[in-house]
Order: C-alpha cells, then structure tokens, then sequence
C-alpha cells in the first residue's frame, strides 16, 4: 500500500505498525480535508494484512485536533455532503467516519498531546486506546456550551468509558480535563510522562504487531461482544437525538459566528476556547 496523496495526513508503515500523523494547521480541525483523507485511509488500511497497529498522532504538540468545523453549524449541507454511501444512512457522517475507524481490524491507538475536544476527542475515542501526554493533554466535550451536545459517537464512547454518570458531568459541564482526572475517569488509559510518551507507545506497538496474526483482531472481537447488550454502539440512538439540535438554530449559529470572529479555529482563540464561549451571551433565548 502506498498511504500517499493526502492533503491533510501523513502516513509512514514499518514493522507492522501505521503511524498516521494529523497535519491539518492551524488546530488539526476535522473539516471535509481531514475526514476525506481518514476515511480514504481507513479504506485503503482495512484490507492490509502487512499492518497490524495503526498508531493516530498529531504534528502540532499543542492540538491532537481541535474539534469538528464550525462552519458545518452555519451550512449543515457541506455536513451532509461528505456522507459514505456505504455506511449506515442512519448515522451522520462523523458517526459513519469514526465508526470506520473503530471497527478497524488492526489496533488503533490515539497518542494525544495538546487539546482535544468536541470531534477531535470523538475522534480519539474511536480508537481502541488512548495514551496521553501527562500535564501536557486536555480534554473536554464543549458541545453544550455550542447549543449542541456530541453527535459524532461522543455520547456512546464516552458512556462505555466512563460510565452513565460520569459522562454526564463531562457533556453538561463542558470542562477541560487535565490527564490526571480523565485517567482517573477511563476516558485515556494511561497518562505518560510527556518524554516518555513515544517510546512507550512504540513499546506497546511493536509488541501487539508481533503477535500471531489474527490474535489482535480475534481479541478485540471477543471484548466487544463481552462488552455488548445491544449494539456496539448505539449510534442510531444518538443520531436521532442529535437531529433534535442540529441543523442549529439561529441563536446557536449567532454564538458560533461570534465567536468565530473572536478567534475560533485559530490557535490562539482555540486556546481558550472554553472561556471565549461563556463570554458570548445567548442571543434570542427566553
């Protein structure tokens, strides 16, 4: 396989092992560039027998990926248009994209430093694990504070990490989470030192590509059925709640518009994302 031509990846294959890195400046925001190209190469990985661990890292240290593209909620069309005529029509195409991703056969794992939020934790949580850079990686599902709340799998992921309670505080409280807490809560298995971090991911990589073929993807087979009471996951039931808050409506587009000309999707607005959206008041809401 060759993993060339991607606008918004770059794609490097030894020893079994897919090292995928997110290359989409400013914020490695998931727009229509950045979901082509993981769709195309979940595609093209899907039937590589030569890779048996697919290891997702960004090029920036300060974002594993911001979150989706704002300017989906002012035209939901351009949304819509990037659907997979081969995916479930009754998932939105962030549910269709990340649920290509987990239902990859290799091991995926998200190494994340810098921020991840909304799509970009969503996209994260796709992978099979997650390992993140201690003091150096936060995480937050800010949706609620947008008028929204996670539609691209967020709602199923995370109540399978965290747990009913839990996911709850982190969808309605909207808060960052340092790498300490979201250990503590499930959402990333392990925090690492940040000078650390590499060399035990390509530790536990180079580990699992050595097994047997088949085993990884025999055992991961096991635990979802394990894990499963009905679907693994449920994403038809968030889809149809979403569709109640997005298409958005006017005072939530208003507030995006804000906050874009405030400095969404660009660094230094993304840095402070969270503090950016409690100071735009509602528009039009009784």
């Amino acid at each position: 396989m060759s993993y060339s031509g991607y606008k918004s990846l770059v794609v490097r294959v030894e020893d079994r092992i897919a090292r995928v890195t997110l290359d989409n400046p400013p914020v490695n925001t998931v727009d229509a560039t950045l979901a082509g190209d993981l769709k195309a190469f979940a595609e093209e990985v899907a039937s590589d027998e030569g890779v048996a661990v697919i290891v997702f890292q960004s090029a920036n240290p300060e974002f594993f990926s911001a979150h989706a593209d704002f300017e989906w909620s002012f035209d939901p069309s351009t949304l819509m248009a990037l659907a997979d005529p081969d995916a479930d029509p009754a998932l939105n195409p962030l549910q269709q994209l990340n649920e290509r991703l987990r239902t990859l056969p290799q091991v995926t794992i998200a190494k994340l430093r810098g921020y991840a939020r909304a799509g970009g934790a969503e996209l994260a949580m796709a992978a099979d694990m997650r390992f993140a850079a201690a003091d150096r990686t936060w995480l937050s599902q800010p949706e609620s504070l947008m008028g929204i709340f996670p539609g691209g799998g967020g709602t199923q992921y995370l109540n399978r990490l965290v747990g009913r309670a839990r996911a709850l505080e982190i969808v309605l409280g909207a808060e960052l989470f340092d790498t300490t807490t979201a250990e503590r809560y499930g959402w990333i298995n392990r925090a690492v030192p940040d000078e650390h971090l590499d060399a035990f991911v390509d530790a536990l990589a180079h580990r699992i590509a050595a097994l047997p073929q088949g085993v990884a993807a025999a055992a991961k087979e096991a635990l979802d059925a394990a894990e499963a009471s009905g679907p693994v996951p449920d994403l038809t039931e968030e889809a149809a709640a979403h569709a109640k808050v997005y298409p958005s409506p006017d005072d939530v587009v208003h507030r995006l518009r804000v906050l874009m000309d405030h400095g969404g999707q660009t660094r230094d607005g993304e840095l402070r994302l969270e503090r950016l959206l409690e100071s735009i008041p509602w528009a039009h809401r009784s």
